[in-house]
């Protein structure tokens, strides 16, 4: 499955890209994320519940972020077990373009799915990855337009 989509976020990108980086923000701004916890500059772990349709699951991965196109571009790769429900891995590549007005965040994930929440249905599944990820990014950039106005 992919996904690809864009947000114009009304804050510089150096903003932009310290909010990627910055576990509390990332926590507030993921779906159903209990936890989120730095291991190292460029690893995190998560514990995230999520809603397929019908099967509800308590998710436990690990995040890494390859920071070497940075401020410009980063990518995420992850995965996570949500035991019998089955499991999710997958990542994304983050593109950060100054504009007028803010920063333009441009991705594309990819995602792979096992187990029980396989078998529901692509349909049904690709509609709520476009939901997450639309929640997510909106919570994203909320949260940072705040973080500006305040500040």
């Amino acid at each position: 499955m992919e996904l690809s989509d864009e947000i114009l976020i009304s804050a510089p990108r150096d903003k932009v890209y310290a909010a990627l980086m910055d576990p509390e923000v990332l926590k507030a701004s993921i779906p159903g994320c209990e936890e989120l916890t730095r291991l190292s500059d460029d690893e995190f772990t998560a514990k995230v519940v999520l809603k397929v349709g019908p099967v509800k699951a308590r998710f436990g991965g690990q995040v890494t972020l390859d920071r070497s196109g940075a401020p410009e571009r980063m990518s995420i790769t992850g995965e996570g077990n949500g035991g019998v429900a089955g499991f999710a891995r997958g990542g994304a590549d983050v593109e950060l373009i100054e504009e007028a007005g803010g920063t333009r965040l441009r991705y594309t994930a990819k995602a792979d799915i096992g187990g029980k929440i396989a078998q529901l249905g692509s349909r049904l599944i690709l509609g709520t990855a476009k939901k997450l990820s639309a929640a997510f990014f909106s919570n994203f950039a909320a949260t940072i337009t705040e973080e500006v106005e305040e500040g």
